[in-house]
């Protein structure tokens, strides 16, 4: 027998756990959040409506996966585009590739994000609202108001957004 003592801090996540977000007419669940983790990452249940998705953005210094479990999302960089169905996955290492996603199918995508270092989980908690499971609110107005939110929050989370038709 070893000797050797393993951590004990595993955490388990259910179905129903997890804060809800509304963020840009999507729900985002945080499974895992930089707070669970020290920071080294977090993990996100997105759930994105037919037509969903964020505007084309970029983070430096964020390593971002994405695997899609239900829907089928149509991926773009500046290097072309791409459909992504069930089972496929997205890798976007550091380095701030400008990219954006778009749920092309007829039905809600369900996407699971996992972001290193963690911190576009605080992002998301203060662009969206708490929301119910399954709960969509509508894309916000792109406002002067909400334009300088957006922007401030951007700096201070290490993002870029660019406007929505910037990879067409």
């Amino acid at each position: 027998m070893s000797n050797k003592t393993y951590p004990k801090n595993i955490k388990v996540t259910t179905p129903d756990q997890g804060e809800h977000f509304g963020v840009m007419g999507d729900n985002y669940r945080i499974v895992v959040s930089g707070e669970d983790t020290n920071g080294q990452y977090a993990v996100i249940d997105m759930l994105v409506p037919p037509g969903g998705g964020p505007v084309p953005h970029s983070h430096p210094d964020i390593h971002e996966t994405f695997f899609v479990t239900e829907g089928e999302l149509l991926y773009k960089t500046e290097s072309g585009q791409v459909n992504v169905p069930v089972g496929g996955f997205i890798d976007i290492p550091k380095g701030g590739a400008i990219h954006c996603f778009k749920n092309v199918s007829d039905k809600i995508a369900r996407v699971i994000c996992t972001i290193a270092p963690a911190g576009l989980d605080e992002f998301f908690k203060e662009l969206g609202e708490p929301v119910q499971a399954e709960e969509f609110l509508a894309v916000p107005e792109f406002t002067p108001e909400f334009v300088k939110r957006l922007d401030s929050l951007n700096e201070k989370y290490g993002q870029i957004s660019f406007t929505p038709d910037y990879l067409d």
